[in-house]
């Protein structure tokens, strides 16, 4: 009997999800309460997938055997509600994926520096000559790729909405970055249900795969101590944990693995920052941990060109640096950023607050910050936090006012960097579209 799949969301992981629903045979039906793009919706179209568009249809919904949720999806919404009384099984769309490849899954999660790292782990086994493919939150789907390509590794970046509904899915190597407060909106608030979706990397590890960490993070370290899992431990530390097999010592990236040794000077790393350093060293260790050569490593470390709208060196104008961190959508992020900013910083900040604790950066917007441009429609948090620590706060409501307002404010030798500490759904359709913003209205300058 032919089973079938449900859709909730027609991006680019619902749309994987249908593609590989229909070459494995399913009935499938893709739902989405918004619009659905033109791009998706002429796929759908053109590989005769059934869908709707700006409702969910509860006939059509709550007759499935299982059904693939966008990660966007919080489980508040009524259908989701309605799916669960019901008892029908609800995954995502890594998960459903996993459930027909045999490919080893290289799995990077974290609060922070994510896409860097991920990037970074793809673009190493890429110039190994490695069958390998990338997915997640980005480019294009795991699902899609399954379907469509055969490759032997995908390296995946997993946010902790797409950890939430996988189940059986298993990371043969898994990364853990950070963990500092994001999403809480998502998780009733409550840190733990955040880092509990974090740790279901570990689900389902055995022996034979690998958990590397960042040994310096106070919660990771604490949580590290309730799983007792048999899965091959790898910490790594850039501070004085000099008992870690990867660490930064004497001003050098060093890692000791079983019969292998790794170094070479921070200075020579493409990515600046003690964040990019901490990435560095967790790319170099899975490439390591892959068997993948060091020359081949130490290649890509170096010339790495970064990822976009992730502290982006975009233009520099009569003097005045513009930095696009359009990426930086929480607290954490923007602390990486300004604590690696070296000039005079105007800040644009603000958007949709996620909970925001913005004492965390009073002291680094005390030391870095001449003024801020408030980018959002409700900015009176950060008025509030910021007023006594910089003479200048300027509020606006779009980019090229935040943008004019900025290059107004800075003067030869300053540094205009856009690091939200936010999300961006209340001006822009995303980060993406925030970031491009940026870069449009300073090119026009």
């Amino acid at each position: 009997m032919t089973k079938r799949l449900v859709i909730l969301g027609a991006g680019e992981s619902g749309l994987g999800a249908a593609i590989l629903g229909k070459t494995k045979g399913y009935e499938v039906f893709v739902s989405d309460f918004g619009t659905i793009k033109d791009q998706f919706r002429e796929e759908l179209m053109e590989s005769s997938i059934e869908f709707e568009q700006g409702k969910h249809t509860e006939s059509l919904v709550l007759n499935a055997d299982v059904v693939v949720k966008s990660p966007g999806i919080p489980d508040s919404v009524p259908i989701i509600q309605k799916l669960q009384e019901k008892e029908i099984e609800i995954i995502s769309e890594i998960e459903f994926a996993g459930r027909f490849t045999n490919a080893k899954m290289i799995c990077i999660t974290g609060s922070n520096g994510k896409t860097t790292t991920t990037t970074l782990v793809y673009e190493i086994f890429k110039r190994a000559g490695f069958n390998v493919g990338l997915a997640g939150n980005i480019g294009y789907s795991l699902a899609r790729q399954v379907a469509q390509d055969n490759f032997d590794f995908y390296v995946i970046e997993l946010s902790s909405f797409q950890l939430d509904n996988m189940y059986q899915f298993k990371a043969n190597i898994g990364v853990l970055l950070n963990i500092t407060p994001d999403h809480l909106d998502r998780y009733n608030y409550q840190m733990q249900n955040y880092v509990d979706s974090k740790f279901r990397l570990l689900q389902n590890q055995e022996a034979e795969d690998h958990f590397i960490y960042f040994a310096d993070d106070p919660i990771i370290k604490t949580e590290l101590e309730k799983h007792d899992v048999a899965v091959t431990k790898i910490p790594f530390s850039i501070g004085s944990n000099s008992m870690c097999m990867a660490r930064i010592e004497n001003e050098n990236l060093k890692v000791e693995l079983n019969q292998t040794s790794f170094e070479m000077p921070i200075e020579e790393l493409a990515l600046g920052g003690k964040h990019n350093s901490a990435n560095s060293l967790a790319a170099a260790v899975v490439g390591l941990v892959a068997g993948i050569r060091k020359e081949f490593i130490k290649q890509c470390l170096t010339d790495f060109k970064g990822v976009e709208h992730r502290l982006e060196n975009y233009l520099t104008i009569h003097d005045i640096d513009f930095i696009n961190d359009s990426k930086a959508t929480n607290i954490n992020s923007t602390w990486y950023a300004l604590e690696s900013m070296t000039k005079p910083t105007v800040w644009i900040v603000g958007g949709v607050d996620k909970g925001n604790d913005y004492s965390e950066l009073k002291n680094l917007v005390k030391e870095k910050v001449k003024a801020i441009i408030c980018l959002g429609t409700d900015n009176h948090k950060i008025v509030e936090n910021f007023k006594d620590l910089v003479p200048e706060i300027v509020e606006t409501k779009s980019m090229e006012h935040a943008v004019k307002s900025a290059y107004f404010l800075s003067e030869s030798g300053d540094t205009v960097l856009l690091s939200p500490a936010c999300a961006s759904f209340d001006l822009f359709k995303n980060y993406e579209d925030r970031g491009a913003q940026f870069k449009k209205y300073v090119k026009a300058l």
